[in-house]
């Protein structure tokens, strides 16, 4: 088992800047792809970016690449998303999900979810 902690969502304004983490706890964490989906009101929950076992991959949704950055700090048992010039259309719950699959971009390759955190733009 796995469980994932989701934090650092808040209210911004566009144009502006915030730090995602999820915190991992139980199975080794390195062993695991990490990915960061988001889900909007109404909406289906979908891919934003995911990262390798190993730190080298990195892969991202068209709409946030130049924009999120994914990374892992597997000492920390910790993923991170940073994410710079949000947009209004950035508003959504993110997750964080692992999987021992790979870095892939449908939910349900992904076997442990967390509980997610709100992240709303203002315009």
């Amino acid at each position: 088992q796995v469980q994932l902690v989701e934090s650092g969502g808040g209210l911004v304004q566009a144009g502006g800047s915030l730090r995602l983490s999820c915190a991992a706890s139980g199975r080794a964490f390195n062993n695991y792809a990490m990915g960061w989906f988001r889900q909007a009101p109404g909406k289906e929950r979908v891919f934003v970016a995911a990262i390798s076992w190993s730190r080298g991959s990195t892969y991202y949704a068209n709409s946030v690449k130049g924009r999120f950055t994914i990374s892992r700090d597997n000492a920390k048992n910790t993923v991170y998303l940073q994410m710079n010039s949000l947009k209004p259309e950035d508003t959504a719950v993110y997750y964080c999900a692992a999987n021992q699959v790979g870095m892939t971009v449908t939910t349900p390759t992904y076997e442990y979810w967390g509980q997610g955190t709100q992240v709303t733009v203002s315009s």
